[in-house]
C-alpha cells in the first residue's frame, strides 16, 4: 500500500517521541513512511523528498526535529501539502527552542505545530488522520469513533471517583 503520510524525524534518536504517531496511524490503518532527515546534515535528501512527496502520493508530513527545529519549516517550504511540526526537547532549553523554531514560520509558508514529546507524535498523526478524513467517509467515522471512545472513558473515570469519594 501506498504511503498517505511521511514521518520524517531529525535524527534517529526522535524516534520514541514518533512511536505513539506511528501506533495512531496503524489503528485508524494509515499507511506511512518512516524516514531520518535533517534540515542541516542532509538538506538535499529532505529537499527531494518533499518536493517528490505528492507525486509519491504523500497527503501529509510529519516532521519531528530538535534545537534549530528547522525540519518541518524547509520541508514545508518544497511542498505545498500540509506539514506539521513536532518540537523535541533538547538541552539546554529543553523544547522551548524547538518549539520556536517550529511555530515562528513565516507567510506563506505554514507548518501546524503541536506539542512537544511524545503526546506531539500522537496528536501529529491524528491530525494527519483528520487532514485525511475530508475526504475519506470510511477514515471519518473512525475518528468519530475515537472521539466517542475518549468521551465515554472520561465520564466512566468520573463516575468511579465519584463512587470512590463516597466511601
Amino acid at each position: 500500500m501506498q504511503p498517505q503520510v511521511a514521518v520524517i524525524m531529525g535524527s534517529k534518536s526522535d524516534l520514541p517521541i514518533l512511536k505513539g504517531a506511528f501506533q495512531v496511524l496503524e489503528d485508524f490503518g494509515v499507511s506511512y513512511t518512516a524516514r531520518v532527515m535533517s534540515a542541516h546534515r542532509t538538506p538535499a535528501a529532505a529537499t527531494e523528498f518533499a518536493s517528490n512527496a505528492a507525486a509519491n502520493g504523500i497527503k501529509v508530513m510529519i516532521c519531528a526535529a530538535g534545537m534549530a527545529a528547522h525540519l518541518a519549516g524547509v520541508i514545508a517550504a518544497h511542498t505545498t501539502l500540509p506539514v506539521i511540526g513536532i518540537p523535541v526537547a533538547s538541552e539546554p532549553f529543553n523544547g522551548l527552542d524547538s518549539l520556536l523554531s517550529t511555530v515562528q514560520m513565516p507567510p506563506g509558508i505554514p507548518v501546524a505545530t503541536v506539542t512537544a514529546g511524545k503526546a506531539g507524535g500522537k496528536n501529529a498523526a491524528l491530525y494527519a488522520v483528520s487532514i485525511l478524513a475530508l475526504s475519506n467517509s470510511e477514515l471519518a467515522a473512525k475518528l468519530q469513533d475515537f472521539r466517542a471512545e475518549q468521551t465515554r472513558q472520561v465520564i466512566e473515570a468520573d463516575a468511579e471517583l465519584q463512587e470512590e469519594l463516597k466511601k
